[in-house]
């Protein structure tokens, strides 16, 4: 028994050095290489393949000097306004979704921006607590190997934007018909006011929550302070 026991430690020790070899070093590859593709966009293509429709996944990269500075502020303003001072965490966003997760069924996150981009890029969809704890550790190494600067780029470039469509600039060709380097305040937070829902919600067809949201990102973007990345 005491071999077996030493066998499963050296197999567990094995996998877990393994495990933080690969994602370290995906992790460290992504900081100079644009993903590709990720499980979201492969997800969304066979839901619409096996609803009928053709296959689509939208996504022109930009890089980060090529996208607005309105459109960057604007995501701060709408999904994390402590963005350039955190460490990946917001701890009060955190433990206020805690305490309605306990009221609630539903698991409701807290994620920050550089959160979002750890699920987005390296994770599956879905809500779960093992889900979340891969992507606190994806987010740690994020924000130890990457810049503030490479995470906004890659956010802005694989966030879901509509059916098929990922990225501001597919989703400024798709609402606003022009390259997300020429989007104005306005387009810039009616786009970040569809980030939590962009299947449901429309950036030029606003309901009035919606609108409500633009009107909100907008003021918090002039409440902003300079934006160094």
């Amino acid at each position: 028994m005491k071999g077996i026991g030493k066998l499963i430690w050296r197999f567990v020790k094995l996998s877990l050095i393994l495990f933080i070899g690969i994602t370290v070093f995906w992790v460290i590859f992504y900081r100079f290489v644009n993903p590709p593709v990720t499980w979201l966009m492969l997800t969304r293509g066979f839901e619409r393949k096996a609803a009928g429709k053709d296959w689509k996944i939208d996504k022109q990269w930009r890089d980060f000097d090529d996208i607005a500075d309105p459109m960057k502020r604007a995501a701060v303003a709408a999904e994390d306004q402590s963005f350039l001072e955190n460490h990946g965490f917001d701890f009060n966003a955190i433990e206020k979704a805690i305490q309605k997760n306990s009221r609630s069924n539903k698991l409701i996150g807290g994620s920050t921006i550089s959160q979002q981009t750890a699920k987005n890029v390296f994770l599956w969809p879905g809500r779960s607590w093992v889900r979340k704890g891969f992507e606190a550790y994806f987010t740690l190494l994020i924000e130890v190997f990457w810049s503030k600067r490479r995470i906004m780029e890659v956010y802005l470039n694989v966030i879901e934007m509509g059916d098929g469509i990922y990225g501001v600039n597919a989703a400024a060709q798709a609402y606003f018909h022009k390259e997300a380097f020429d989007l104005t305040r306005a387009q810039a937070a009616a786009i970040a006011s569809i980030f939590p829902s962009p299947l449901k919600w429309s950036a030029t067809d606003p309901t009035d929550y919606v609108r409500h949201r633009q009107y909100l990102i907008m003021k918090n973007m002039r409440r902003l302070g300079p934006m160094d990345f």
